[in-house]
């Protein structure tokens, strides 16, 4: 609205508005997420500045390095992202040491321990640090799986395979139930595949994934055909892990079926649902015996546990910001509140 009242130009905010937006101020939002815990409230200075940036720029410097040798150069604005959470970790890692050391020096606790005294006495300091290495993971998470995933949609007869990225994925067998539904759906028919997924010429993991076919109501499409006539939905066979989930979807070639549903149509009554489902099981054997190539769908996204995972921190540095102080802190709270409104009543002894 407001370009269209400057320049007469309604501005359109697609996905292209939001990609030349969203990830540069993503970038700035995990800088300051960093640049934060390191400068002192109304105790910035030039030195304190020096000493305090040194450890997380030389972090940042050393991830730039790793990851560029690593491969990560192709995609800079990825790679700024991962620089930026190293920064992140590095500043709040910073805080976490110094004030455990200066907790040790004070009191000779051990160091676990002063490291839940320092987190219990400055709850909403500490949490929020927390929150902050959350978001950088969050962010990583996020540029790494959409900077460098590999998808490839490939058509594939049994024994055959394909690559994809590092990966190599194999169409092993068919798979065909009827009215075997374990996820409780309501699918009457499931036709799927067994994939070994492999890399480097190393077994990773054996995918299975599925398409489910559900009944329609519409007496039309026949005694069989209304069987599978409704909505159909993918199964998708997935392994999920730290630093990467494979996923993979499956549309087989109902086209090759459909003459022998409309033979099941011509043969079994509409009133006979129970013999539709003998024809429907026939066909599912018909297609493991005799299986059409399919359409597979896999992808390769890096971590995207990281996202769940920096979430789940965030969560838990929120929990340690909320958390109420204990009766101690209360009490002594309590006492500072009580002595502070005596001065602001009667400043004059003070």
């Amino acid at each position: 609205l407001i370009s269209e009242a400057v320049t007469g130009s309604k501005a359109s905010v697609g996905p292209p508005w939001f990609d030349r937006y969203t990830v540069p101020l993503a970038l700035v939002l995990v800088a300051l997420s960093g640049i934060g815990p390191v400068i002192a409230w109304r105790r910035a200075t030039a030195a304190n500045a020096r000493r305090n940036f040194a450890a997380p720029v030389l972090s940042a410097a050393l991830a730039l390095a790793v990851l560029s040798l690593a491969g990560a150069g192709r995609q800079p604005l990825a790679l700024a992202m991962f620089c930026c959470a190293a920064f992140v970790a590095a500043s709040v890692a910073q805080e976490f040491l110094r004030g455990v050391r200066a907790r040790r020096a004070m009191t000779g606790e051990s160091t676990p321990g002063a490291l839940v005294a320092l987190v219990r006495r400055n709850r909403r300091r500490y949490g929020g640090y927390l929150i902050h290495v959350g978001m950088a993971v969050l962010f990583v998470g996020v540029a790494a799986s959409s900077a460098f995933q590999n998808a490839r949609d490939v058509r594939l007869a049994p024994g055959q395979s394909a690559s994809v990225g590092d990966y190599r994925l194999t169409y092993v067998r068919p798979t065909a139930a009827v009215a075997n539904d374990p996820r409780g759906t309501g699918a009457l028919l499931d036709l799927g595949a067994v994939l070994d997924v492999s890399r480097h010429g190393r077994h990773v993991v054996t995918l299975t994934p599925s398409r489910g076919y559900y009944p329609s109501l519409d007496p039309a499409q026949g005694s069989v055909g209304r069987l599978i006539g409704g909505e159909a939905t993918s199964h998708v066979g997935l392994s999920a892990g730290l630093r990467r989930d494979i996923w993979t979807a499956i549309e087989p070639d109902m086209a090759s079926l459909m003459p022998l549903v409309k033979r099941g149509n011509q043969v079994v009554p509409l009133v006979r649902p129970d013999l539709g489902l003998v024809a429907l099981a026939a066909i599912a054997q018909r297609y493991r015996a005799s299986p059409p190539p399919a359409q597979f769908r896999f992808l390769d996204s890096p971590l995207v546990t990281w996202i769940w995972l920096g979430g789940l921190i965030i969560f838990g540095g929120g929990l340690v910001a909320l958390w109420p102080a204990g009766g101690p802190v209360r009490l002594r709270a309590g006492a500072r509140l009580a002595s502070r409104s005596r001065l602001a009543r009667d400043p004059g002894p003070a």
